[in-house]
């Protein structure tokens, strides 16, 4: 479904991305793990468009995406959930769902909207219970809900997620894990940034681990958890090591 070929991108100089290949097929869950800086949200934004200056070549079922503005992206099926959430404090939960179904209300998709309300209400009970709240007053873990939510009510092709378990209590993660997979099993694509890498690869079909801007890792989500460098990266033990020796993929 989406392809990155040799994808190289800048903040300023300097350079964020190096030559970065990755695919995700349709149906998968792929997670990108590593440090702060590695280079994972700049993947994302590069996909979604908003780094301008990327260069390489970034495809969706076919069609080249890249160089597209951020609107032509999420008409062509690409919908992100940002690192932090980013939901829209001030306005309700229900004002902050149908934002993320703008698109649509442009094309007169008023029932369709309404019926994907009732599939985000069954996904996440608890946002039909505070339709009407401000969104500002939710606890992290229904923003989390809200931003998924949000996000799937543009009907994506593709689903990026960045960090969903930042700042969330473990019992919290866990339902929120479970909730990405349950999308997964409903037939939604999903490309996700995580620094819980465990978490992340207990749901994942593979991953790509990531440093300074360059993939060094790739493998099923079975591989990577079983590899001796990754559990003492992740473990807090010799992380120094986990980068010796390792050349792009």
């Amino acid at each position: 479904m989406l392809r990155i070929r040799n994808l190289h991108a800048y903040y300023g100089r300097i350079r964020a991305l190096d030559n970065v290949s990755l695919h995700v097929r349709a149906g998968e869950i792929v997670c990108l793990i590593g440090a702060n800086g590695a280079g994972k949200t700049t993947i994302l934004n590069a996909i979604s468009g908003l780094i301008p200056r990327a260069q390489g070549e970034i495809s969706l079922e076919n069609g080249r995406i890249n160089g597209l503005a951020p609107e032509k992206i999420v008409g062509a099926g690409i919908s992100q959930v940002p690192e932090g959430r980013q939901i829209f404090g001030p306005l309700t939960v229900l004002e902050n769902l149908q934002l993320g179904a703008y698109l649509r209300f442009r094309n007169k998709e008023k029932g369709a909207i309404e019926q994907d309300l009732e599939r985000i209400f069954q996904l996440f009970p608890r946002l039909k219970e505070r339709l009407t709240q401000i969104a500002g007053t939710l606890s992290g873990g229904e923003q989390q809900m809200l931003a998924i939510g949000r996000a799937i009510m543009a009907r994506p092709k593709l689903l990026l997620l960045d960090e969903p378990s930042m700042g969330l209590a473990p019992l919290v993660v866990s339902d929120i894990m479970n909730t990405i997979s349950a999308l997964r099993d409903r037939g939604m694509t999903i490309l996700m940034v995580e620094q819980n890498a465990r978490a992340s690869l207990g749901i994942s079909d593979r991953g790509y681990v990531l440093e300074t801007g360059r993939v060094v890792l790739q493998g099923s989500s079975e591989e990577l958890l079983n590899d001796s460098d990754v559990k003492r990266a992740y473990l807090g033990k010799d992380y120094k090591t986990f980068w010796e020796g390792r050349g792009p993929v």
